[in-house]
């Protein structure tokens, strides 16, 4: 085992110096927590939903239509919703190797490069997500399953996810920039 990573323990608790950062910071907390309340709820309807369509094939051997994809709409709803609490949280894998080789100014200044550079790219993720959301919606898709739910659902949970993830990003981005604008 090791200490606490030093990225882990910066993560920020309603520190924003700027009263608008301050409320979105809150805001998002608030969110975030309702999210991972309402994934877990779904990772245990997963659970259950799994349970029953192994227990219904072998018990009965009677072929079951609509539990696996159910089952992966909330697996993917609850990665993908619960990602900017993870983040709240830093959570993500990181690498550790250059943490305790730099000084706390350039850390620090590390952190937030990755967190533009990620922030880039969940944008350009969430911006993609949307616009497949949007066709799978225009176009009715469907999976190919029997059941044939719209795709549009998982898309959307995907999309939200990371729509959320850039909003908790950018809220890291913004942080150490409205307490340096107050000093």
């Amino acid at each position: 085992m090791h200490d606490p990573v030093l990225d882990q323990l910066d993560h920020p608790t309603v520190a924003a110096s700027h009263p608008l950062v301050a409320a979105l910071e809150r805001a998002l907390a608030l969110c975030n927590n309702i999210i991972v309340v309402l994934s877990a709820i779904a990772l245990i309807a997963a659970c259950m939903i799994l349970s029953y369509s192994v227990a219904t094939r072998s018990i009965f051997h009677s072929a079951t239509y609509w539990q696996d994809e159910a089952a992966v709409f909330l697996l993917v709803g609850a990665t993908f919703m619960t990602a900017a609490y993870v983040q709240s949280q830093r959570g993500h894998i990181g690498i550790e190797a250059f943490v305790g080789l730099l000084s706390p100014m350039v850390n620090s200044i590390r952190l937030w490069l990755v967190d533009v550079a990620s922030f880039v790219f969940c944008a350009f993720f969430a911006w993609k997500s949307w616009t497949l959301t949007h066709e799978a919606w225009i176009d009715g898709q469907v999976s190919n399953s029997m059941w044939s739910p719209p795709l549009a659902i998982p898309y959307a949970l995907m999309a939200a996810g990371m729509t959320l993830l850039c909003v908790q990003i950018l809220l890291q981005i913004l942080i150490p920039l409205s307490r340096k604008a107050r000093l």
